[in-house]
């Protein structure tokens, strides 16, 4: 039986009592509040369900995670991002590109991220634990990407692309940023071709959770001190810079490039 969460006090099953059909669902119920979302990711869990559905949790495994030293560019797509008129920004547009994600998509009846998830990253984005990266064309939004930054990881939560290839120049540009600025790890989430094609892969989701335990505890005393509402919520600051994302900040290529 799928376990049910109180809404207090904020406390997961164990990762591995997660469920192998489907795959990693792990538990019901629980809010998302920021206490209950940065308890999850810091535990390699997150939330994942429909409008007709009460909060699922979930914690796949194996997990999917890019390695922003494994990034692999090809050169065309180094060629796109510097002729194809792009501009890239972070934190510009959180609200506009997780509307862009939640947007229905061909060959998909719906969406999963309901305007309760929407608003919950919102308020994390607002609290400076969630943020995006914005794609731009001829000043209008064309891809883009959101997700949670604690310390040295980046845990993905979606991405749009409305122009070939804009939302791969999100990724890639965050990719560089965090391998610039101590960053060390993208989750993924789950297994898609289009990440694959950017150095993403496969991990044992115990290896993902050791890298969690270490990476975060240790971050704790690391970087600027957090706010109190910030430290109260376990919010971690990231060891890379937003800031320097887009406007010529960093160099459009990444290490590997095919």
């Amino acid at each position: 039986m799928l376990p049910w969460l109180a809404a207090h006090p904020v406390l997961f099953p164990p990762v591995e009592l997660a469920l192998r059909d489907p795959d990693g669902l792990l538990a019901a119920g629980g809010d998302l509040s920021p206490a209950w979302l940065l308890a999850a990711y810091r535990r390699g869990i997150f939330p994942w369900y429909g409008d007709d559905q009460p909060i699922l949790w979930w914690s796949p495994d194996p997990r999917m995670v890019l390695f922003p030293n494994e990034l692999r560019v090809r050169r065309s797509l180094v060629k796109r991002a510097r002729n194809g008129g792009f501009r890239v920004s972070a934190d510009r547009a959180f609200r506009q590109v997780i509307a862009a994600c939640a947007a229905p998509r061909p060959g998909q009846p719906g969406t999963w991220i309901t305007a309760e998830m929407s608003s919950a990253y919102e308020e994390l984005h607002a609290l400076g634990a969630a943020h995006s990266v914005e794609v731009w064309q001829d000043d209008r939004l064309v891809g883009g990407l959101y997700g949670i930054a604690l310390g040295p990881v980046f845990f993905g939560e979606s991405m749009f692309s409305w122009r070939p290839d804009a939302s791969k120049i999100a990724l890639m540009h965050l990719a560089i940023a965090m391998r610039n600025g101590g960053g060390k790890l993208i989750d993924c989430q789950m297994h898609t071709a289009h990440l694959a094609s950017l150095g993403a892969r496969d991990i044992a989701r115990a290896e993902f959770i050791d890298y969690l335990e270490k990476w975060l505890d240790d971050e704790k005393r690391l970087g600027e001190p957090p706010t109190d509402e910030a430290a109260q919520n376990g919010i971690i600051p990231p060891t890379w810079s937003f800031s320097s994302i887009g406007d010529g900040h960093e160099s459009i290529s990444g290490r590997k490039q095919s």
